[in-house]
Order: C-alpha cells, then sequence, then structure tokens
C-alpha cells in the first residue's frame, strides 16, 4: 500500500464517517444495521477495529471481534457483551465507493490477519453477502454451508473461515 493510506484504530470520532460509509454500501440492499449496532460490535474489541484513512479522511473501515466459531452477529440486534474465543470474526469492511476495485480490501484483510496473528486468535471467520464468498476463497476462505446465517444479512449470505498463519 503506498503512503497515500493510513490503516489505524478507529477512534470515537471516526463514527459519523464509519455510519454514512456503511449505510452507502448497504442501505438500498437492507443489509444497514445503522449506528447503535455498529458501535455495539466494536465495543467489544476496539483494539480489532480500524479504519482506512485517506488524506486525513476516513474512506473505509474494518470491524472485527471475538465470536464463537460457526456463529455470527444478527445484523438487527446490538451486542450484549464480549465473547472469550480463539476466533477472531470480521463483522464488517467497507470500502468508499471510489476506492473498490483498487485491492484495499485484501489490504485490510491482511491487516486484520497480521493482527489476529499477534493475538493468538487460530481462525477469522466472516459472513459473505452479495456474492462476495467467490472472492473469499482466493483468500483463503472456506464457506460452510452448513452454518444457518441470520436472515438479516440476506438470501446469499455464507459463512466463512480460515485458519490464522
Amino acid at each position: 500500500m503506498s503512503g497515500e493510506f493510513l490503516i489505524r484504530q478507529l477512534a470515537e470520532g471516526d463514527w459519523d464517517a464509519v455510519v454514512a460509509l456503511e449505510h452507502d454500501a448497504y442501505a438500498a440492499d437492507g443489509l444497514s444495521e445503522g449506528r447503535e449496532a455498529l458501535r455495539s460490535r466494536a465495543r467489544c474489541s476496539p483494539e480489532t477495529c480500524y479504519v482506512l484513512e485517506r488524506r486525513g479522511t476516513v474512506r473505509g473501515y474494518l470491524l472485527s471481534l471475538p465470536y464463537p466459531p460457526l456463529r455470527c452477529p444478527d445484523l438487527a440486534v446490538a451486542e450484549g457483551g464480549a465473547f472469550a474465543s480463539d476466533n477472531l470474526h470480521v463483522h464488517d469492511l467497507v470500502l468508499a465507493e471510489e476506492l473498490r476495485g483498487r485491492e484495499l480490501a485484501g489490504v485490510l484483510m491482511e491487516h486484520v490477519h497480521a493482527r489476529a496473528v499477534e493475538r493468538g486468535f487460530a481462525q477469522v471467520s466472516m459472513v459473505a453477502v452479495r456474492g462476495s464468498d467467490i472472492l473469499l476463497r482466493f483468500y483463503g476462505y472456506r464457506a460452510h454451508r452448513e452454518v444457518a446465517v441470520p436472515a438479516s444479512y440476506g438470501r446469499r449470505a455464507v459463512y466463512m473461515s480460515r485458519p490464522v498463519g
């Protein structure tokens, strides 16, 4: 990644930008969960939530939190508290529309994988929406079609995971 972008930990002042990016990415598909649900997930593990900054402006983010393997948050329900788990669940990864297709999602995923290794997680999981499971296979993720994903993720949602390391 060039010096044009900075990945840093999510800060309190980033929430307006994060909520706007999330709304732009998901509202048309009915997948937007809103500020309080997003914040509830970040509160569970603030040290594993990041933003992608370009020239001082948040242009992407990645929220992840420890979550039991083969389970995922329901978009319609805020988190009630943190889980002790060796599985790091990438709950959400969003880039501003003009940055999509520039391999920056892969850069954010590499960043979270490196942090997962440092923090001793055994695997990383996520729910692929809107057909993104095809791309995630290239990053080493395996689909677990036997896992029932909450309806709030839409019809084509697939739970996926990959080992860390």
